[in-house]
């Protein structure tokens, strides 16, 4: 059987190479959190780069059996931020040097959306001079509107796949036209044609989920050869269809382990992509964020959502920092990183060295 040290001294991981990282405990749990800091120090450096998170509406036209803005939630205020709330999001970002915004929300595919993000992504690189970079997380779309949106301003797109096994994402959407995994897979497709900077993730610790199915999201993003990952722990909310099934889960800190182990191998196979750590890792421990940028996360999106909204717009259960005013939020964070031997890129784009590598001529 391959050892630890036979494994972290690849070129490439198996499946089974894989499986069994996942399953590392103790001593070998430790030699994999080393191997792939190591790399991330080697690779993209301990500059940890920010994304000013605008979570601008939880209007959403989809149904997925594990959000907790899906349409048929009806315990939920539906809100949308007025444009100069956005924009004053935006210039709050820029005066304070996060150089890179993210533009979310629920899912919306109707012309007056279409030409909003349009006139907004217009607006906001006009009052930034041009200096901001723009992530858009706006689920699928067709080739046409990613297209408008590249040409407006948008330059990388947060697309997650939720689970590469596609049985599994039958089990966790509604079995219709609204909810195809060949639908998401193609759009993933659009959109490295159109030359974004193409992100995508998944979730970790669904029900039905297993080792293997982890290991495949891995290979999954490896071949299609990503720039850039947002990923974390699944964390049931009690207004899903998928809250039923919360019986079949890990703990949370099971959950919470595996997810570090994920970010961790992803490193290790990629080693220059961008690997943000998600805001669910500290929903379940204090310092997740933290321990995910110690072994392998380069990425963080501090929220910039008026905080009279952000309640409003929770995914999951007890999702962290919805009372906090941007401020606040910030000051917390740039200690949180400083303790983990890294710095905050202020003022740099941070795009994905992948992505400049894969369009740079062979030489």
């Amino acid at each position: 059987m391959n050892t630890i040290f036979t494994i972290l001294n690849k070129e490439n991981l198996t499946k089974q190479d894989i499986i069994h990282l996942l399953k590392s405990e103790g001593e070998d749990r430790i030699l994999l959190f080393n191997k792939s800091e190591e790399i991330k120090k080697l690779f993209v450096g301990n500059i940890v780069y920010y994304r000013g998170l605008i979570e601008f509406s939880n209007i959403c036209n989809k149904n997925c059996f594990y959000c907790g803005i899906r349409s048929g939630n009806l315990n939920l205020t539906r809100y949308s931020l007025s444009d100069e709330e956005i924009l004053s999001a935006v210039k709050y970002a820029y005066e304070n040097q996060f150089a890179s915004i993210v533009l979310q929300s629920g899912e919306v595919v109707n012309k007056i959306f279409i030409n909003r993000i349009e006139k907004l992504l217009n607006k906001i690189l006009s009052i930034t001079n041009n200096e901001i970079g723009i992530t858009l997380s706006l689920g699928e779309q067709t080739e046409e509107t990613y297209k408008r949106w590249k040409e407006a301003g948008a330059h990388r797109y947060l697309l997650r796949i939720e689970t590469s096994n596609s049985e599994l994402y039958k089990k966790i959407h509604p079995e219709n036209d609204k909810h195809r995994f060949k639908t998401r897979l193609n759009c993933l497709k659009k959109l490295r044609k159109l030359d974004y900077q193409v992100g995508t993730g998944v979730m970790i610790g669904l029900p039905f989920q297993n080792l293997s199915d982890l290991a495949d999201d891995l290979l999954f993003m490896y071949n299609f050869d990503i720039d850039m990952c947002g990923m974390g722990p699944y964390i049931e909310h009690p207004d899903t269809p998928l809250y039923k099934f919360r019986n079949l889960l890990e703990s949370k800190e099971k959950r919470f382990d595996h997810a570090l182990k994920m970010i961790a191998i992803l490193r290790i196979m990629m080693k220059d992509i961008n690997i943000a750590a998600a805001t669910a890792l500290q929903a379940i421990d204090p310092l997740g964020r933290e321990k995910a940028i110690k072994i392998g996360a380069n990425v963080i999106m501090p929220n910039i959502t008026p905080a009279k909204y952000r309640v409003h717009y929770k995914l999951y259960d007890n999702k962290p920092c919805v009372d906090e005013e941007p401020d606040e939020c910030i000051q917390c964070l740039e200690t949180r990183i400083s303790m983990t031997g890294n710095v905050v890129g202020y003022g740099k784009w941070g795009d994905s060295k992948h992505y400049h590598k894969k369009r740079s001529p062979i030489k």
